[in-house]
């Protein structure tokens, strides 16, 4: 008798943890077909696929008025949207766009690796025939608002000072050492 008991008490047990493991599957699956839907609403569509709690806080802040929309032409025309703070530098425009670019990136062609440094080494960002050049400058100080379009093109820093880039001056020293 005692051991039918037990039986039967384990068997309760079993079904009472299946029907919870159930339960919250089933609100597992009701919450992601509800932030599925809520991520296809046209309102949301600026919301990123995997937001952070900085890029939702940021859209709030847009929509306060605190932030600011910069659109950025690409050299083949194309163009995409980056979302700072009115009190942005021109590095966390950099930093927006490094970010915004990886994403379309990554969601194209998968893991791409793209060398920033050679990037911003060959070109800079251009607002109205202005280039950015000052990484500490905030973008209002360049007349940078919501909704303005930045564009990159190609420059080159090192022609800019007149000084050669440590790359030529190796070549320069070490063919000096041929000859000798």
């Amino acid at each position: 008798m005692e051991g039918s008991e037990n039986d039967a008490t384990s068997r309760e047990g079993e079904v009472a943890a299946i029907r919870e493991y159930e339960g919250e599957n089933a609100k597992r699956a009701r919450l992601n077909s509800t932030v599925t839907a809520m991520l296809e609403d046209p309102i949301l569509s600026d919301v990123p696929k995997n937001p952070t709690l900085a890029d939702v806080d940021t859209l709030i802040c847009l929509e306060l008025g605190s932030a600011m929309r910069i659109s950025v032409l690409r050299l083949d025309s194309s163009s995409f949207d980056v979302v700072l703070m009115n009190s942005a530098t021109l590095k966390d425009l950099k930093v927006a766009i490094k970010k915004k670019v990886s994403e379309m990136e990554e969601s194209k062609m998968g893991h791409r690796q793209i060398s920033w440094k050679h990037v911003w080494a060959n070109y800079c960002l251009l607002f109205q025939n202005e280039k950015l050049l000052d990484e500490s400058a905030p973008l209002q100080d360049f007349g940078i608002r919501n909704n303005s379009q930045v564009q990159f093109i190609p420059f080159i820093a090192a022609r800019q000072s007149k000084k050669h880039t440590r790359r030529k001056k190796h070549r320069f020293f070490h063919g000096l050492n041929k000859l000798s």
